[in-house]
């Protein structure tokens, strides 16, 4: 499969330069840029007529199997039914210009095969699998009468529970074994859980420092859900890599992240669609009313770690039909960034945070071919990426134009 876009502009996301010319991609990867470049035979030609090319979107922390915001129902849920909707929410993800997602729980390796074997359509699915929890953590949905869980595998879910060093490491290992790219945690409460406060840290240090160990050992990171600089500080000296939210981080939490060369990965759309639409797509009143202690906060964090040159990386994590919100984020960190540090957080910086640095999030030769063409300049307005249905002419995956 071959394809040339002529007469375009391709930006060097580490420059925020543009290069007017051409584009080829052959075999999956960008094969050549640069004028006047010949099309081989059997090549589809676009003339973009000076459009926009810029790599082909990541977002840092989906769940495309929460299908609704009541995360607790689904292991009561058919997965055949839970697959069905993954599928569709995987295939509108890629439409929106999102080439690369990080599943940060819920997804598994059949959802991950499927999509590498061409079996569905959506952007590559880098997975965690489920979720580590404590008993009465982030990911234990049950209620205060609920004594009994069901950590089948084959329920759908997004987590689950173990507790104490040795069950830690037992759970890292067996989400490793089944191919998770990384390992997440829960090591603070959060919105949607019904028996935990937002303030609160969860697990201990000795078992985050062994969940650590454990995907260090498989040459793989953690990632963190955490709001409270409390809760943000110790997953950090325990040695995570990446803070999911970290709404409510301070000026030590920013230390941490320098030092460490960790990542922060803020999501200011869901809370933002939980508190506009989480009632109606499943968000019980308890979890709804938990949404107000960070939804301010969460723009403040971003400004703070942003100013203080903290790595970044694009994440929404938005849940059921919320989901169709995922390029408001970009509307929303505008307001305390450049259109391209918010652009480098959706490519390279998330690139380089899934250890994909050059294969994607770049328009580099020899890099995976996932690009997107545009009709206008989103370095002028980064605007332009929220909305994919007026701006957003074609997207590219492994060369070949998929939407």
């Amino acid at each position: 499969m071959s394809l040339l876009l002529r007469n375009v502009r391709v930006l060097d996301v580490e420059t925020g330069e543009y290069a007017e010319g051409d584009l080829r991609c052959a075999d999956g990867r960008v094969a050549e840029t640069g004028t006047g470049l010949r099309a081989p035979d059997g090549t589809r030609v676009i003339d973009g007529a000076g459009a926009y090319v810029v790599p082909g979107l990541i977002d840092a922390h989906v769940h495309v199997t929460a299908l609704t915001a009541d995360l607790g129902a689904m292991p009561a849920m058919s997965p055949s039914y839970v697959t069905a909707h993954a599928v569709r929410i995987m295939g509108e993800t890629l439409a929106r210009g999102f080439t690369t997602v990080r599943d940060n729980s819920g997804a598994d390796f059949g959802l991950a095969d499927a999509r590498a074997e061409g079996l569905i359509r959506g952007p590559r699915l880098l997975f965690c699998g489920k979720a580590l929890s404590q008993t009465g953590g982030h990911a234990d949905f049950r209620g205060r009468g609920e004594r009994l869980t069901d950590d089948h595998p084959c329920c759908a879910g997004v987590g689950r529970i173990a507790d104490g060093v040795s069950a830690v490491r037992a759970a890292a290992r067996d989400e490793l074994r089944k191919g998770a790219c990384h390992v997440k945690v829960m090591a603070s409460g959060g919105v949607a859980s019904p028996t935990d406060r937002i303030d609160s840290t969860q697990y201990s240090m000795e078992e985050l420092r062994a969940i650590v160990e454990e995907a260090e050992a498989a040459n793989r990171y953690v990632a963190a859900h955490a709001y409270t600089a409390r809760a943000v500080n110790r997953a950090l000296e325990a040695g995570v890599r990446s803070i999911e939210h970290g709404n409510l981080i301070d000026d030590r939490s920013v230390e941490l992240f320098l030092e460490r060369e960790a990542f922060l990965v803020p999501t200011l759309v869901t809370y933002w669609a939980l508190k506009e639409e989480g009632r109606a797509f499943g968000l019980s009143a308890a979890s709804w009313h938990k949404v107000d202690a960070v939804l301010e906060a969460g723009l403040t964090a971003l400004e703070r770690a942003a100013r203080a040159g903290v790595k970044l990386a694009y994440g929404t994590d938005l849940l059921g039909g919320m989901q169709r919100h995922q390029n408001h984020e970009f509307r929303l960190r505008r307001e305390v960034q450049s259109p391209l540090d918010v652009l480098r957080a959706a490519t390279t910086g998330a690139a380089e945070l899934v250890g994909m640095a050059g294969e994607i999030g770049t328009l580099a030769v020899g890099a995976h071919a996932d690009l997107l063409v545009l009709d206008a300049d989103p370095l002028e307005d980064v605007g332009v990426l929220a909305e994919p249905a007026r701006h957003l002419r074609h997207v590219v995956q492994a060369g070949g134009v998929v939407a």
